[in-house]
């Protein structure tokens, strides 16, 4: 796609977040939406193209620190019901609770017991929260490692993006493996119809980010906002099924 092109969908598309946005104010909509994946997979990049023009007053993005000691005495979930929605809210979670199943278990954070715990409870509190009235999205975006070594190696030598930089960032090519095998079994425990996964591929950030606003449109907004609207590409785009893990969509 040229960015001419390109330009033209992203502004359609902003154009409909923001018009939903006004309409989710009158009816009280509150929306959750989980980014996740690996280091450099494209997540804060996307997360601002989706908030550019909204509300600043009802959109909130939560990138939570690592727990301090307090924290990690609480019940796990704790800190992260502080943020949840009200009404007339969009929340968006650059990162989540899914540290416990994938950052956390690989860098020796947590125990096997507590990511053991963490899969078995996490549908149950999905469950409560949708229950509630929250609509959650959860997004898994996925990249090739080569592509991963790119853009670690791009923010190592841009100074413009010394603060993306991080001390995990020496070891996700390391540890890329361990990252998939964590994925794999996150994937397979938390997903559900009830609260499924839908995953990226994320390798083409422009195609990645045309396609996320194109699903949560298709999942927030009513048909008449969404009018001439393509739904997003399927081999960009796609709800997590187990093939995915061995048929070439996710990344070894």
């Amino acid at each position: 796609m040229s960015d001419k092109a390109y330009d033209k969908t992203l502004e359609k598309l902003q154009v409909a977040l923001v018009r939903w946005q006004q309409l989710a104010l009158e009816r009280g909509d509150k929306v959750l939406v989980i980014f996740e994946g690996r280091d450099a997979a494209g997540k804060d990049g996307s997360i601002r193209r989706v908030v550019e023009y909204l509300s600043i007053r009802a959109t909130r993005v939560v990138a939570l620190p690592k727990p301090s000691d307090r924290e990690r005495s609480q019940w796990y979930f704790q800190r992260y019901v502080h943020h949840l929605p009200a009404a007339g809210e969009l929340v968006i979670f650059n990162r989540s609770w899914y540290n416990r199943a994938g950052v956390e278990p690989v860098m020796g954070f947590c125990t096997k017991a507590e990511a053991e715990t963490f899969l078995r409870d996490v549908p149950a509190f999905e469950s409560m929260l949708i229950d509630s009235g929250i609509t959650l999205i959860k997004l898994w975006l996925d990249i090739s490692k080569d592509e991963q070594d790119r853009r670690l190696d791009d923010r190592r030598s841009d100074p413009l993006k010394a603060l993306k930089v991080s001390p995990l960032d020496a070891v996700a090519q390391e540890k890329w493996k361990a990252y998939s095998a964590a994925r794999d079994e996150m994937l397979t425990h938390t997903h559900s119809v009830i609260h499924p996964w839908v995953c990226v591929k994320a390798d083409d950030k422009k195609a990645a980010r045309l396609a996320i606003i194109q699903h949560l449109l298709s999942i927030i907004a009513p048909a008449r906002l969404r009018k001439g609207i393509d739904k997003p590409d399927p081999a960009v785009l796609f709800t997590f099924e187990p093939e995915a893990l061995s048929d070439g969509r996710l990344a070894r």
